[in-house]
């Protein structure tokens, strides 16, 4: 293991500890659960950026780009609330190299956390006292593929491969900060990309790992994308600002 690599082990173990301490001694478990905004994820350092691994269609022979780095302009990030923020950009492109035609197909980038290892297990997430996922965002990059992103979320669950997952949609136009609010009981599950004929409950009290793809092969829609990312939450009724837009037909796109 690296030394940044065994360091963040070894900090993630000590806050495991830290975590579980103060809530023995708060005597958390015989209150209320609390109803307080969690924060997943942020991207606001270098640090942040490293906890999380892309992938497009060209590890398998395609030809779409993928990136995701600390944007530090001004330009971009006004309005975000922060000094820096994620950039997951790239282009998508539908094509694949000649000799893969037919037998893959293209048009695909994403980007999701990186499993959390500790001394005593992994680190998930437990999401299971609020209502919505809240993402604070920014979308550029060819309007035609704004319909195209999804964000996808993982559990501790026996099936690796399973993924539930809800389209993103955006109500800005002008390419500025807002945040999509995502009802946790509207995620649908899928497995390898395909809709799991028989739906179950989220095991949202272990959430193991947070993404976003963009799916510009199943709309047929290439171009160049650009997202910004500043926040990933759990948040409750009262925190939503604005009313989520619920996916009408869950499988279509997926």
């Amino acid at each position: 293991m690296a030394p940044s690599n065994w360091a963040a082990y070894l900090n993630r173990s000590t806050k495991l500890i830290r975590d579980s301490s103060i809530k023995i001694l708060r005597m958390e478990g015989a209150d209320e659960p609390s109803r307080a905004p969690l924060t997943l994820f942020r991207m606001n350092s270098k640090q942040d950026i490293e906890q999380f691994a892309t992938g497009c269609d060209a590890d398998i022979g395609g030809t779409s780009t993928v990136h995701l780095e600390l944007d530090e302009s001004p330009g971009r990030n006004k309005g975000s609330g922060s000094k820096a923020t994620g950039r997951f950009w790239g282009d998508m492109r539908l094509d694949v190299r000649s000799e893969l035609q037919g037998r893959i197909r293209g048009g695909y980038a994403g980007f999701r956390s990186q499993p959390r290892p500790t001394l005593f297990g992994e680190m998930v997430n437990d999401v299971s006292n609020h209502q919505f996922l809240a993402l604070r965002l920014r979308l550029g990059g060819d309007p035609r593929l704004r319909n195209s992103y999804f964000v996808n979320l993982q559990t501790d669950g026996p099936i690796t491969t399973d993924l539930w997952q809800h389209r993103l949609y955006f109500q800005r136009n002008d390419g500025g900060w807002e945040d999509v609010f995502i009802p946790f009981e509207n995620f649908i599950l899928t497995n390898t990309g395909e809709l799991v004929q028989y739906q179950i409950a989220m095991m949202r009290e272990r959430i193991r790992t947070v993404g976003i793809s963009l799916l510009g092969g199943n709309s047929g829609v290439s171009g160049s994308y650009d997202l910004g990312i500043d926040s990933v939450r759990a948040v409750n009724e009262e925190d939503v600002t604005r009313p989520p837009l619920i996916e009408k037909d869950p499988s279509h796109g997926i």
